[in-house]
């Protein structure tokens, strides 16, 4: 199998994680505040009291899957935008790499966050939430809370893929959009919009560039 429709699966799935997370974001987890900035610290921790292996998986799919599969789509790209636009193949493996990075190291954490407030619950519930509060921060520090990575990575490959005209048109537009939103969850009163804006966005970003790397792929 070429190494290009290997990315191109690696998007799809990507894109696939995304589907799942929100999936969940608007049916079991919704009560729960999470997607929002009004999180209910206390609500969290009783359902993880009940629930931890349903957020561990929800974590270890919207983060550390997805940043395995992100990995391989990143090198990808880079394959596909190099004979053209070189040095701006090796800015994106760069900031694609960085944004990996940061995503699994997100996903670690919030992993950690349930597990150890699961085992504080039953004996100091206030600690246990006070615990969460504090890792679900450092959690949207990393990544979770902003899209600035993501959105830098989204929209450099498709300034590399227009420049090169080696990216569709639908691809270059979707991209560029979607790293817009990513880069406005830095103003505190855009977060919650333009993080949608980037989700949604990321969602049919990751299906066209898996799209034009197994169908249009170029290299073994």
């Amino acid at each position: 199998m070429k190494f290009q429709t290997i990315g191109g699966l690696a998007g799809l799935t990507c894109a696939a994680t995304y589907m799942f997370g929100f999936a969940l974001l608007v049916t079991l987890l919704a009560p729960l505040g999470f997607g929002t900035g009004d999180i209910d610290a206390r609500a969290v921790v009783e359902f993880i009291e009940t629930n931890a292996g349903l957020l561990i998986l929800w974590n270890s799919v919207i983060y550390i899957l997805n940043a395995l599969v992100l990995a391989v789509l990143v090198i990808a790209i880079h394959a596909r935008l190099h004979a053209s636009t070189p040095n701006w193949a090796a800015v994106t493996r760069a900031f694609g790499l960085i944004w990996g990075t940061l995503v699994i190291g997100a996903g670690m954490i919030a992993n950690v966050a349930v597990e150890r407030a699961a085992h504080l619950a039953p004996t100091d519930f206030e600690r246990a939430v006070t615990l969460w509060e504090t890792l679900h921060t450092v959690e949207l520090g990393l990544g979770g809370g902003n899209e600035i990575a993501g959105g830098v990575w989204i929209g450099c490959v498709s300034v590399a893929g227009l420049i090169g005209r080696s990216l569709g048109k639908i691809t270059v537009g979707l991209g560029l959009l979607t790293g817009a939103g990513g880069l406005l969850t830095l103003i505190p009163a855009l977060g919650d919009t333009a993080g949608a804006v980037f989700g949604l966005g990321a969602i049919a970003w990751f299906i066209a560039i898996g799209l034009t790397l197994i169908f249009q792929g170029n290299d073994a």
